[in-house]
């Protein structure tokens, strides 16, 4: 496994487990298999939010780690934007907390921008944290400006800024990323294959092929590349969580590097955070 460095030293897994679209109980048994697979692989790092099925997604995770050392775990969550006020976010933290079937998060995240101010949310996660609730707190889907504005209302302990990344999604190289290396935030990228509508492009698959590694491994090895990026790839199958933990045994030399490259330029200009 690789590892990426919070900004408290503490060390995650670089490639964790995503569970947007999952917890249906049609494909709950499937899902929990998938997951407890991937923390038997050492993708302990799992994503989660109350968006997610309503809170369906967490209790699949519950299901899914019972049994496990808490302390092997790194659980993120994150609030509504509607619920990341003083009043509402400790509710809706309780809430998480009871469907994971946890005491605490390891990190709990904004999920986006809304109309609560930053300070009020802040004050509320570091309030949350002194009380044991969650160990660190961050954001999703913040741009440049908006973080300015986050670090400006007292979010310098701010974790990780969860956002839409990956080899058609590159936008954020322009200047988000610059900026959160600069304040020393790594980057937790969602959506690393593009919701799988990257799999079918065919270029990408003909370089995948001559790499002989498949499309989904040539991705998330790319988003990867770099010692401060988490990818975190949802995967509803055993079989879809083994191949993406074998892109971690790829090496992705210059040459491929320039030939992805040219397949997905890098931005020249910047772009508004795409958000899925």
């Amino acid at each position: 496994m690789k590892y990426v460095k919070l900004p408290d030293g503490t060390k995650v897994p670089a490639l964790g487990q995503g569970t947007w679209m999952m917890g249906s109980a049609h494909n709950r048994a499937t899902e929990v298999a998938a997951l407890k697979e991937g923390i038997a692989l050492g993708m302990t790092l799992i994503d989660t939010a109350e968006m997610y099925g309503e809170g369906a997604a967490e209790i699949c995770v519950g299901e899914a780690i019972k049994g496990t050392p808490r302390e092997s775990l790194f659980l993120v969550s994150k609030a509504y934007p509607q619920n990341a006020s003083r009043k509402a976010l400790p509710k809706v933290c309780e809430a998480s907390l009871k469907r994971l079937g946890t005491d605490y998060l390891d990190l709990y995240l904004l999920h986006w921008r809304g109309s609560v101010p930053f300070a009020e949310t802040i004050e509320t996660m570091e309030a949350l944290q002194a009380a044991g609730k969650i160990r660190r707190w961050g954001v999703s889907n913040l741009d440049t400006d908006d973080m300015e504005e986050w670090i400006a209302a007292g979010g310098q302990a701010c974790t990780t800024d969860q956002i839409l990344y990956n080899l058609t999604r590159r936008g954020p190289e322009f200047d988000l990323i610059p900026w959160l290396r600069k304040h020393h935030m790594p980057v937790m990228a969602y959506s690393p294959v593009e919701q799988g509508r990257l799999l079918k492009n065919p270029a990408l698959i003909a370089l995948a092929q001559a790499l002989n590694v498949t499309p989904a491994q040539l991705g998330l090895a790319w988003v990867m590349r770099h010692p401060d990026i988490m990818a975190i790839p949802k995967a509803g199958h055993v079989a879809h969580v083994k191949e993406n933990f074998a892109s971690l045994d790829i090496v992705l030399d210059d040459t491929i590097l320039a030939e992805l490259d040219k397949l997905f330029p890098a931005p020249i200009r910047k772009q508004h955070l795409a958000i899925l």
